[in-house]
């Protein structure tokens, strides 16, 4: 679909498409007090206004870019001592001066982004039954987790759980239960393993107290009576009791009569934790929306999440089930008065980057115009429904009044001053406080990273959110150093010298400059989804970095990261940070060149590597319109691949084109022996479309070897320009 055959409909000054139209003029504007017709005519004056700032942003990557790669393909580039290239980037703008130290002042931050350390989901949001899981995933059952992952088995990795319930599993899954309530509940006395009931009781004439009655006949409470926060049901009997620790829920739930709780001797039949405190509703990496239609799909789906009317119906199991948001649950606290607790994940949502146009809406002369714009305007409008609308009388998302935009690909201060000059004009047009639209700050190109301060003071208004993410800003890394010569492999970058100093170095910037005392620290995605006991040995690194938040791929694996929050308090780590080793800018700004000559063996396994990488995503997007997938690897190890990824995997092999590792007539070779592979293991798929054996009919097949034939000469190594094309020529095969 493109612009010469979508229907358009004048508005505002603008050429809007037609289902675009109809979704704002029937179902968006509708409850919010607000014309359609004004919202066109709003976004037209901001094209008018900010496109050109947009586009002068966007000349300036491209000159910056230019210079860095006329000095790198200079011989003295090759010679010159770290202070001589730091000399060169502060010389042509690339590095700015430093100001003055500040703190970030933001109100009206919910608690789920200013005090908890948790998990964080990042999720497609043309996806209605995914994002409904995710929605929904701010709790979840650490005994289904622990049964599935294998966590509480003693092997390091455990085979996954047989068909029929293994009673010794589940008896380890228990066991592992009571111990962790012993190191983050413990009781005055004995342990939670010995509890044969849990009740609630008078502690003075006007609080309330949990009680434990032991194997032993004795009555026992909490060693820190703060960790009771309430319960369901009756004083003597509760069916639920929820507890705190280092600022996050979890609710003993009792039911005698269940399976598993007419077994315990305390009753206990699961125990649900928090654990998704906040979920990222995702219009970029995550999704594939390259027309009119998609945005459409995707906005219309935020609007109902925002209304508290998404609904999704599926088949699982032989069984039709029907999703929707979960409600808010009451309890009694120990002031014996009905508290309301929060059933779902706190949204955020990701806009694109200032990079993406969209047809979807032109100018009257034909242009398109910043799909980041008509982001800015349309979800906005969609969460004013939850502001003060339909949404926010049963389904609540921001109980402080706030809208949480994260906002990708930012390269350096000016691009964020733009966003927040972007976001000032949308709140006054649609009639909001200033500052109601908070932003998250994605670290993830190097002009970030080396500006990080100055990025964080331009927003230091409305600055909610940092975070590193290696993937995409692995792929910024190899383009800015693309003719400097041949970069690390994959395996090598993640030992990199510039890759531990660029994730202390965010950590460092974000507490000294206090965004830590009222939005989040984040680090990246845990990319094996089906190595869970592995996460769980593993990404206790996150919040030891004093990191208080990381994202995961699954409410199941929330549900196990969340665990680490208990065990360890962030809030202690990033308050003492000052004691650690101090990072500098010389060590993030170390380009990641290859340390020694490869053999070629393990080139071709690094090309084969990255072509089944590019390979298995790529044909999913283009073909199906599949933006975020599970994706096996050559070596069968499912991966969670989104355009993060596929940007690393296909500048590695243009670098490696580039500087002789290998040649164009060889990535063929092999492209086209993986793709059989690729192939194979999507046979079975009602919607695959194989690339082998007519490799020059197959889009996503052409797609794969544009991303690495063109891969030099793209904007930033950026993937979106070349998937929307050939998903666009697909969706017109189709």
């Amino acid at each position: 679909m493109n612009k010469r055959t979508q229907q358009y409909i004048a508005a505002g000054g603008l050429q809007v498409s037609q289902c675009l139209f109809d979704l704002v003029r029937d179902e968006i504007a509708p409850g919010t007090g607000i014309d359609h017709d004004y919202v066109w005519k709003s976004l037209a004056k901001l094209v008018a206004d900010l496109g050109p700032i947009n586009q002068r942003l966007l000349d300036q990557r491209t000159e910056l870019q230019t210079k860095i790669d006329d000095w790198n393909s200079s011989d003295h580039a090759k010679d010159s001592s770290h202070s001589e290239k730091l000399e060169f980037l502060s010389r042509i703008g690339y590095l700015l001066s430093e100001g003055p130290s500040f703190k970030v002042e933001v109100e009206n931050v919910d608690r789920e982004i200013s005090d908890a350390s948790a998990p964080q989901l990042v999720v497609p949001i043309d996806n209605a039954r995914y994002a409904l899981n995710a929605a929904n995933a701010r709790w979840g059952s650490l005994y289904d987790a622990l049964y599935t992952s294998g966590v509480a088995e003693p092997e390091e990795n455990p085979a996954d759980p047989p068909v029929r319930y293994d009673a010794r599993r589940g008896e380890r899954v228990i066991q592992w239960t009571r111990a962790f309530l012993d190191r983050v509940v413990p009781l005055k006395s004995g342990s939670h393993a010995d509890a044969t009931q849990y009740s609630v009781a008078p502690a003075g004439r006007r609080t309330l107290e949990l009680r434990v009655t032991l194997e032993n006949g004795s009555v026992t409470t909490l060693k820190s009576p703060g960790k009771f926060a309430g319960f369901v049901g009756l004083m003597y009997a509760p069916s639920e009791v929820l507890l705190y620790n280092n600022r996050l829920f979890f609710r003993l739930q009792i039911d005698r009569e269940s399976g598993i709780g007419k077994t315990d001797a305390a009753g206990i039949s699961d125990v649900a934790m928090e654990a998704a405190v906040t979920t990222i509703q995702d219009f970029e990496d995550a999704v594939s929306a390259v027309d009119a239609q998609d945005k459409t799909h995707a906005y219309r789906n935020w609007l109902n999440l925002m209304k508290g009317t998404l609904t999704a119906e599926f088949e699982k199991n032989g069984r039709k089930i029907k999703r929707s948001l979960n409600p808010d649950m009451e309890f009694t606290n120990p002031y014996g008065m009905s508290v309301t607790v929060a059933a779902r994940s706190l949204m955020l949502v990701r806009h694109v980057g200032i990079h993406m146009y969209t047809d979807a809406v032109l100018t009257q002369s034909g242009d398109e115009i910043p799909e980041g714009f008509l982001d800015a305007m349309l979800v906005t409008l969609c969460a004013v429904h939850n502001l003060s609308g339909e949404g926010s009388k049963s389904f609540p998302n921001s109980r402080s009044g706030s809208i949480y935009v994260v906002k990708p690909k930012l390269h350096g201060p000016d691009e964020v001053a733009a966003t927040v000059e972007l976001f000032a004009r949308v709140e006054d047009m649609l009639g909001l406080n200033r500052n109601t639209l908070k932003v998250g700050i994605m670290d993830e190109e190097r002009r970030t990273t080396a500006n990080l301060k100055e990025c964080i003071r331009e927003a230091r208004n409305r600055v909610i959110f940092i975070n590193t993410g290696f993937l995409d800003r692995t792929g910024d890394e190899i383009h800015t150093m693309m003719h400097l010569g041949p970069t690390m492999t994959k395996d090598q970058m993640k030992e990199a010298e510039w890759l531990a100093a660029y994730e202390d170095w965010n950590v460092q910037v974000g507490i000294d400059t206090g965004v830590y005392s009222v939005g989040q620290i984040g680090k990246g995605m845990w990319t094996m989804p089906d190595l869970m006991k592995s996460m769980y040995l593993t990404k206790t690194n996150h919040p030891e970095a004093a990191a208080n938040t990381a994202w995961v791929p699954s409410p199941t694996l929330a549900v196990l990261h969340v665990l680490h929050y208990h065990e360890i308090n962030v809030l202690h780590l990033q308050r003492t940070y000052h004691t650690r080793e101090r990072t500098h800018l010389k060590d993030i700004m170390k380009p990641p060149l290859l340390r020694e000559e490869l053999s070629p063996a393990e080139i071709l396994n690094e090309l084969e590597n990255n072509a089944q990488s590019i390979l298995g995503y790529v044909v999913h997007w283009v073909e199906e319109g599949i933006g975020c997938s599970k994706i096996p690897d050559i070596n069968e190890i499912n991966l969670m691949e989104d355009r993060a990824t596929l940007r690393i995997s296909s500048q590695i092999i243009a670098n490696w084109i580039k500087h002789g590792l290998t040649t164009r007539d060889e990535v063929l070779v092999i492209f086209k022996r993986i793709a059989v592979i690729v192939d194979r293991q999507n046979e079975g798929s009602p919607h695959y479309r194989a690339m082998a054996p007519d490799y020059e009919t197959s889009v996503g097949f052409r797609a794969a070897l544009d991303l690495v034939f063109q891969g030099v000469d793209s904007a930033n190594g950026y993937t979106e320009p070349i998937l929307h094309s050939r998903r666009r020529e697909a969706k017109v095969q189709q």
